[in-house]
């Protein structure tokens, strides 16, 4: 009886002692950059770098004019995908901020993609970024709410920064002030990094 439960202590410690392992290789992994690990900072505190760039699942979703569009239609430059609605009190919050960071960063490089989860549709959204005095977001829906179960979102808001060819390079759970100095220095060093990277390889 004592020898059995010497196996089944064995057992229980290198279990402990695997599950830890493992726990520090998925950390140390996601923050195995360390010039990236200091851009998670601030407000980009909660903001985790993927090791590698991790596939995005295709979603659909509509514009203010009830277009069909996808992800494959914002190839080519860097995305800052939220996952948001408009019964969600801190996406609410943090709106204002996502609209600041378009004005400020938007171009040929980069935009914001606020994808609504409401399933009432494109006049909700509408009514509420008018309240709130939006000028630089584009209306985006997804009723279905596909696009937050096949990225396993469990809360909102849940944003994801794509890189040119669409795939998933960090994420951030929760809000945050997204027109803040170090959401802006961590998207400028991102973009910066990818042109070093796409020069390099040219020469």
């Amino acid at each position: 009886m004592k020898h059995g439960h010497t196996i089944r202590g064995s057992l229980a410690m290198w279990g402990a002692i695997l599950a830890l392992t493992g726990f520090l290789a998925i950390h140390a992994s996601a923050l195995a950059d360390p010039a990236q690990s200091e851009l998670s900072v601030g407000q980009m505190q909660n903001f985790t770098f993927f090791d590698a760039p991790k596939p995005m699942p295709e979603v659909s979703f509509i514009d203010s004019d009830g277009r069909e569009l996808g992800l494959g239609d914002f190839r080519g430059k860097f995305v800052l995908v939220n996952l948001w609605a408009t019964w969600c009190g801190p996406c609410r919050r943090e709106m204002p901020s996502l609209d600041r960071l378009q004005a400020r960063l938007s171009g040929s490089d980069f935009t914001v993609l606020a994808l609504s989860q409401d399933r009432k549709g494109v006049a909700i959204v509408e009514k509420f970024l008018a309240q709130i005095g939006t000028r630089n977001l584009a209306i985006y829906v997804d009723s279905s709410a596909r696009s937050a179960r096949r990225l396993g979102v469990i809360g909102l808001p849940t944003t994801v920064l794509l890189d040119r060819q669409g795939q998933i390079i960090g994420r951030l759970i929760g809000s945050a002030e997204w027109d803040s100095d170090e959401a802006a220095r961590l998207i400028k060093s991102v973009i910066q990094d990818s042109e070093r990277q796409s020069a390099y390889a040219r020469h």
